[in-house]
C-alpha cells in the first residue's frame, strides 16, 4: 500500500472503519482521530499538517465505510 498522507482523506477513512470497526465515528473526538490516523501502519504525513476540514472529511469517509456493513 502506498503510504498515506492527509490528503488521502478517503483512504484513512477506510483504513479506520477496517481497524476500528465497532467505534462509531460520529462518537471519536477529532483529537483521538488525528491520533489514531497518524499511527496508521502506513501513514508517513506529519501530524501537524492536519486541519479541522481534514478531520471532517476523514470522519465523513469513516461514516460512509461504517454504513456498508
Amino acid at each position: 500500500m502506498p503510504a498515506l498522507k492527509w490528503t488521502d482523506a478517503d483512504e484513512i477513512g477506510f483504513e479506520l472503519s477496517e481497524k476500528f470497526p465497532d467505534l462509531d465515528p460520529l462518537k471519536v473526538r477529532f483529537t483521538d482521530m488525528h491520533k489514531m490516523a497518524a499511527e496508521l501502519p502506513d501513514f508517513t504525513d506529519t501530524p501537524e499538517a492536519s486541519s479541522e476540514g481534514i478531520l471532517e472529511a476523514i470522519q465523513m469517509a469513516w461514516l460512509e465505510y461504517s454504513q456498508e456493513d
